[in-house]
């Protein structure tokens, strides 16, 4: 799954520890959903998209092969 996080993090100036803090999960925690580690809950997703004042469309797309 791909995802556009770190450029919204960039459009905002925050570090990873930054969004960390407004969602309410670890550094490490954010970068994995970052680096495609880790595909995050509904409800994490939902307040990425939130914290964005975007969508979980936005945030998330499928790969190729997902779809």
């Amino acid at each position: 799954m791909k995802n556009t996080i770190k450029v919204e993090r960039a459009k905002k100036n925050w570090t990873q520890a930054d969004l960390a803090r407004h969602i309410g999960i670890s550094r490490q925690g954010l970068n994995s959903i970052e680096t495609g580690k880790f595909i995050p809950s509904t409800v994490l997703a939902l307040r990425m998209a939130k914290v964005f004042n975007t969508t979980v469309e936005v945030l998330f797309q499928l790969d190729d092969i997902e779809e």
